[in-house]
Formats: structure tokens, C-alpha cells, sequence
């Protein structure tokens, strides 16, 4: 059976102590499947100190085919700085992160491994370790992949929302609208959604200005270019509504109207998740060829080493990977 394989993030951030309590939630017992953690030992330890817990004898592991069960670690051996503090941006810890993800990826690209996992990388400090191209994770992810249309979609207990756009400016994110990136997106959506287990899912598409634009006397974004965009869905098979006000279309889908909504931009969508249901809420990034979720939280340098760090997104990212792996994404 072939592992995921879970990053554990920035060193100085919660990532490390959220998956030594994921680890030892488990109870002793084994996951269903293996669970190939990759950063570094040390890291992985201070989490485990932090969260006052004892992890479980972790392997180490060289390549992702000497793990068939339970619990290995891949250390991408990079020594802790002589300076380090938990939650301080560090270069040394973004050179970390990306080494991991980079690995990681590396690995799904192979056919190494079933799936991706991560926990937060901060971006200030994979800027400072020289990444300076890499704005995050799906950025990191379309380099290794080659892909060029990839959407973030964030799911939490009766809500999903995929974005148009995510690491843009409000002003950038609105020029951003347009028929042919809506189109595509739309397509992304119905072809992965297909792939995960909701075959010709329901798809709305919000709205980018007040009331929907009111006949173009607010904006005439709706005129013209999402109606023709979701016209051009609908034609082309693709169960799409829209575009919906976005003061309504998140409730409508909570109720149960749609399977996903398309947001236009990073905050109309992140808000509508964390508002409904923070703790438990994942990402996911669609069009990079395999599998990856992650903790829809960031590095929390605040409570960094406090023991404080909430496990349940880890958790709710990791069964997320594993429904998605078996095609039955709940």
C-alpha cells in the first residue's frame, strides 16, 4: 500500500506539534494508511515536546517503498540553526518547508506515493530562504507539476469553495474575472470533482459585486463575462448556476443546493469556510496531477511552542486525502 506523505511545514511553527498530536490521537494504533512524514527529526521532536506528547517508534525512511505500514519519517537532513526560536521567521525553516514539498511532490509524481498532506509553510520565510517566485504552496506545486491551471478549492463539513484566484490583490482579483478564466475554472472544478467521487457535481458561481451587479449599475463583471462563462459551462455538459449574489450563494450551498462554489477571489471564499467551520476546515489544489490537502490554517507563530496548536485540520486534511484516494469524497 503505498503511504501519503504528510510535510510537517515551517520548523517554527504549530505544524510539527499538530501531527505529533495527530500521531499519538491514533492511540497506538496503526493508520490504514502508512504515513510517510517528511521534514526533519529535530522538528518533529520540539513538536512532540511541545504538545507534551510521546511519539511512537518513526522509522527512518530513505525512499517511500520501504514503508508498507504504520509510520515513517523522510528527513530531508537539514540541521536546526544555531539561533532558532519557534515562531521566528527563519530561512533556514522556509528552506525546510519547500525541500519537503518539493519531496514530497516529487514523490506523487513518481507514483511513489498516494498523496500529499501539508502543514504550513510561512511565506516570509521561504522568501527569505530565496524562494522568492514561490508565493505558497500551489505556486510550489504548479512549478514541479508544470501545470498551468490549478484552482485551490477549501472544504469543511457541508461547504466547499473552489477559487478563481487566491494570492492576488483585491484589485488584481477582479481583473482576474474574465470569461476565459472562468470557463476554465468551471471545467477544472467538473473534471476533478468527477475524478474524487461526485460525478457532474453542482456548481455556483458567485457573484463578484454587490446584488450581482444590479443590471450593470454596479459593475458590469456579471454581464459580461460570467453569465457567457456559465452559459458556456452549461453548453459544454457542466452542471453551473450563476452568477449568485455572494451574500446568499454560500448559505444556498450549506443548505444544500450546490456541491461547490466557485469564489472570485481569495477572501470571498476563505471567510464563508472559516466562518462556517474553521477547525475542521482543508484545502485541496486541483490541476497538479495528484492528490494534495492541507490544513487550511497558517504557521501560528503567536502560539508556537505552547502547546495550544489544534489537531482536528490535520486530521480533517488527512481523511480528506484518504476519501479522495479511494473516490468517495464526502
Amino acid at each position: 500500500m503505498k503511504p501519503l506523505a504528510i510535510t510537517l511545514g515551517d520548523p517554527a511553527g504549530i505544524g510539527p506539534e499538530v501531527a505529533a498530536k495527530t500521531i499519538c490521537a491514533l492511540a497506538g494504533a496503526k493508520p490504514p494508511v502508512p504515513w510517510l512524514l517528511i521534514g526533519t527529526r529535530w522538528a518533529l521532536d520540539l513538536g512532540a515536546e511541545a504538545a507534551g506528547v510521546v511519539l511512537p517508534e518513526i522509522p527512518a525512511v530513505s525512499r517511500p517503498g520501504e514503508l508498507d505500514a504504520g509510520f515513517g519519517l523522510y528527513d530531508v537532513e537539514v540541521a536546526k540553526p544555531a539561533d532558532f526560536r519557534l515562531g521566528k521567521i527563519d530561512a533556514t525553516c522556509g528552506r525546510i518547508a519547500v525541500r519537503s514539498v518539493e519531496w514530497a511532490a516529487r514523490a506523487c509524481l513518481a507514483g511513489e506515493v498516494a498523496a500529499m498532506v501539508t502543514c504550513p509553510l510561512h511565506k516570509e520565510a521561504i522568501h527569505a530562504a530565496g524562494y522568492v517566485d514561490d508565493i505558497g504552496h500551489q505556486e510550489i506545486l504548479s512549478r514541479l507539476s508544470g501545470s498551468t491551471t490549478t484552482a485551490t478549492m477549501l472544504m469543511t463539513p457541508g461547504l466547499r469553495v473552489a477559487h478563481l484566484s487566491t494570492h492576488k490583490s483585491l484589485i488584481k482579483a477582479a481583473q482576474y474575472v474574465t470569461f476565459d478564466n472562468v470557463f476554465e475554472k468551471l471545467q477544472l472544478v467538473h473534471k476533478t470533482l468527477g475524478e474524487w467521487g461526485i460525478p457532474d457535481p453542482r456548481i455556483a458561481v458567485a457573484a463578484l459585486n454587490p446584488h450581482g451587479g444590479e443590471g450593470g449599475m454596479l459593475g458590469r463583471e456579471e454581464l459580461d463575462e460570467l453569465v457567457p462563462a456559465v452559459a458556456a459551462a452549461v453548453a459544454a455538459g457542466i452542471t453551473a448556476s450563476g452568477p449568485i449574489p455572494a451574500d446568499s450563494v454560500f448559505n444556498r450551498a450549506i443548505n444544500g443546493e450546490f456541491d461547490v462554489v466557485l469564489a472570485l477571489y481569495h477572501d470571498q471564499g476563505h471567510i464563508a469556510i472559516k466562518v462556517h467551520n474553521f477547525h475542521a476546515s482543508t484545502t485541496a489544489t486541483l490541476g497538479i496531477g495528484f492528490v494534495r490537502t492541507s490544513v487550511d490554517h497558517g504557521t501560528a507563530f503567536d502560539i508556537a511552542g505552547s502547546g495550544q496548536a489544534n489537531p482536528q485540520g490535520l486530521q480533517a486534511a488527512i481523511a480528506t486525502a484518504e476519501q479522495i484516494i479511494a473516490g468517495k469524497l464526502s
